[in-house]
């Protein structure tokens, strides 16, 4: 999978995480909402896959109590594929463990069969429907969760 590392986000990771960002989502995040995760909510963690100096990838948690609540997850499209993704959810579950969660939640996209088919390898199974979730298109989430504990 080459030389990757997996570290917690900071402030300076903010251009790489915008360029994934923008290259991932049809209505993306902006720079403040990631600014004011990582300055201000006390609830949130970020996590960052880098390739030497360079962020590819990205993946936020809330945690309030002990349910972990996967807020965003992405990388670059050029490296989708190539496992980065399955790294960084599972070091998001081993740093929700470490921080006292037992359960994790996410949505994803119906139509977005390969993240579901991430989800799955780790555990995770389907909850639900959130009708309309998406608001670029109106698509339903499906609502997925595991167990950690």
């Amino acid at each position: 999978m080459g030389d990757y590392s997996i570290r917690l986000m900071e402030i300076k990771d903010l251009d790489d995480v915008m360029e994934v960002e923008q290259k991932s989502f049809s209505i993306p995040w902006t720079r403040e909402a990631f600014y004011n995760e990582i300055e201000n909510n006390s609830f949130a963690s970020y996590l960052v896959v880098e390739h030497g100096e360079k962020v590819v990838g990205y993946c936020g948690v809330w945690i309030i109590v002990d349910q972990a609540h996967i807020t965003n997850v992405a990388v670059l499209p050029e490296l989708r594929g190539n496992g980065l993704g399955h790294l960084l959810m599972k070091s998001m579950v081993t740093l929700a463990i470490e921080m006292g969660a037992a359960t994790m939640t996410l949505e994803v996209r119906v139509s977005n069969e390969p993240a579901q088919h991430l989800y799955r390898k780790l555990g995770f199974q389907n909850g639900g429907i959130r009708k309309n979730y998406y608001s670029d298109n109106q698509e339903d989430a499906l609502v997925m969760w595991v167990n950690l504990k």
